[in-house]
């Protein structure tokens, strides 16, 4: 198997892919649910439960680029497999509660989260810099 040494990692990244896929389906069920016309502009702000969702999907698009870099280039260059299983779980973790404050508005903690994600994404970086 490729990369067989970063076997925690790919899990993580098994987990991203549900953790995307279970987001999508929220954003449709609630759409769905609010009669929003798919492919039209999601209106509103963060008291809105489809907006939150559909920023949710967004967020997750947004950020997911620079982590599955961060983590190509960690194996690329030979990192150590257990801090990047560790820190790619902390990515998936904290954007998995990321996801959980902002359908529940919860401002202030979703906004940590991202930054743990933020710092995950970092640790990436600097351990592929020391592989």
């Amino acid at each position: 198997m490729i990369f067989s040494e970063y076997e925690t990692t790919l899990l993580s990244w098994a987990a991203l892919i549900l953790l995307l896929f279970i987001q999508s389906l929220v954003q449709d069920i609630v759409g769905i649910r609010a009669k929003h016309i798919p492919g039209a502009p999601v209106e509103g702000g963060h008291d809105d439960l489809l907006f939150r969702a559909s920023r949710t999907v967004a967020n997750t698009n947004e950020t997911i680029a620079i982590y599955i870099l961060a983590v190509m280039y960690c194996m690329i260059s030979g990192a150590d497999p257990e801090y990047t299983g560790l820190l790619s779980w902390g990515f998936v973790a904290s954007r998995t509660a990321y996801a959980l404050c902002y359908y529940s508005n919860q401002q202030t903690m979703r906004s940590v989260c991202f930054g743990l994600s933020l710092i995950a994404v970092i640790g990436l970086w600097v351990v592929g810099l020391l592989g």
